[in-house]
Parts: structure tokens; C-alpha cells; sequence
């Protein structure tokens, strides 16, 4: 019996209505189960406009999370308050996640969410810097789309650089591969940096609920709606060994 064609696979999912909140096809929505957390450190995600992955993206469904929280889709912004809509005192008191090379498994300490100065050494006074962050600037897309980011927003160098070190890689698995050990989705991101800021495990813990409910769904939807979530194109070997 032979496969549908792309296109027809194509249409039967633009069929599919989307979610208003989460703007994922219906059958992925986990709106329902989402859980309201009241937080201190503020958040703000920036997220390239070519990124907006409906499918397995995090940017929108952590944000959904907080009252405390602002999602901007855009290229740039001239300074942390047009991004957050609002004005903001003290940019330094700020922490954005750094994408640079220096990893916590190079520096020495025992914390996960290490400060870093510009040229990627670990700062001193690390409880007191930290304890004084107001707000976490997290920029969501692939990693050549969150260094355009990083790079068209000169506003960012005035905030406070963070690195986080986690213990495990990120729970998409096989599901959505980071080009990094250490690099998680938004969520798991905004998980780590909240939780840790706050010292709430129980942010973490909600929001890595959520993650893992919107992976099931997704993995439960591949195999009853595989228009809406394909499973990964293995990669043609053979054509890239004759090139």
C-alpha cells in the first residue's frame, strides 16, 4: 500500500484548527493542564521571527506559565524596556543566557547557573550577583538564530551574563537533537534559571510537568496523526558519502 503524497499530508494538517492560546494544532494543545506560577524574577523571550516551531517549540507554552512574563517575536528592539514594554531602571540587574563558549563544566565551581563577565570567567561574588537578578532575558531559536539575537541587540551587554551547567541533556531526546550538550529548550531553560533565582524547586517541577505532557502528546499524536507531527527524516547517508 503506498504512502500519501507530501502535499495531501500537507493540507489535511493546515486543516487542523490551532489553539488561540498556544497556536499549536489542536491535537498537541496541553492548555488545559497548565499551571499558574506567581514569580518574583521576571521573564522576558525573545524569539526569532523564523523560529516559531508550532510544533515542538517551548517559547509560548512557558510563557503561558507566568503572569510575569512577556514574549516578543521580532529581530531586534533599541533597549530592554521597548522589548519589555516598560521601563526598566537598572538594565545590569538584568541576566541574559549567554550563548558563548564557556561552559560550567570548564570553570570551577559547583553551581548550575554560574555569572560570567564579557570574557566568559566566572564573576566573584556569585550569590550576591545573583541574588540581586531582576529579570531573565532568554532568546528562543536555533542557535544561529539566537547569536542573530544576541548580536542585533547591543542593549544586552549591559545585562549580567548567565551560563547554566545542567546535570542532564535535554529531555526532546531524539525528538528535536541540540547542537550542544548543554543546550535545553526554553522551557528547561526558564525552569533551571527561575527555580534556582527563587530557590522553588516546585517551578521546575511544573514546568518540566508541561514539557514532558506536551513530548507524550506530541509522540502520541505521531503515530495517530502523522500529518500533524512527522517523525525526524533520517539523513541519506549515501547521497552525502558520494558528495
Amino acid at each position: 500500500m503506498s504512502k500519501h503524497p507530501e502535499p495531501e499530508l500537507a493540507a489535511a494538517a493546515e486543516a487542523v484548527p490551532d489553539c488561540p492560546q498556544c497556536q499549536k494544532p489542536l491535537p498537541l494543545c496541553i492548555c488545559d493542564s497548565i499551571t499558574p506560577i506567581e514569580n518574583k524574577v521576571q521573564l522576558l523571550i525573545l524569539q526569532h521571527p523564523q523560529e516559531q516551531d508550532r510544533l515542538l517549540g517551548t517559547a509560548r507554552l512557558t510563557a503561558l506559565h507566568f503572569p510575569n512574563a512577556v514574549l516578543r517575536i521580532g529581530l531586534s528592539w533599541p533597549s530592554l524596556s521597548k522589548a519589555l514594554g516598560r521601563r526598566v531602571l537598572d538594565p545590569s540587574r538584568w541576566a541574559v543566557l549567554y550563548l558563548g563558549s564557556a561552559k560550567v563544566a570548564e570553570i570551577e565551581t559547583d553551581r548550575d547557573i554560574v555569572a560570567i563577565d564579557h570574557k566568559g570567567r566566572a564573576e566573584e561574588n556569585q550569590r550576591a550577583i545573583l541574588k540581586d537578578i531582576e529579570g531573565i532575558v532568554l532568546l528562543d531559536g536555533t542557535w544561529s538564530q539566537a547569536k542573530a539575537l544576541w548580536w542585533r541587540n547591543a542593549w544586552m551587554l549591559k545585562c549580567q551574563r548567565v551560563i547554566l551547567g545542567p546535570a542532564q541533556p535535554s529531555r526532546y531526546g531524539k525528538l528535536r537533537k541540540e547542537p550542544r550538550g548543554d543546550g535545553l529548550s526554553t522551557i528547561e531553560a526558564a525552569a533551571m534559571l527561575l527555580s534556582g533565582l527563587e530557590k522553588r524547586p516546585d517551578i521546575a517541577e511544573t514546568l518540566h510537568a508541561s514539557f514532558e505532557r506536551m513530548l507524550a502528546r506530541y509522540r502520541e499524536v505521531q503515530d495517530t496523526m502523522p500529518e500533524i507531527a512527522p517523525k525526524p527524516k533520517k539523513k541519506d547517508y549515501r547521497r552525502r558519502k558520494r558528495a
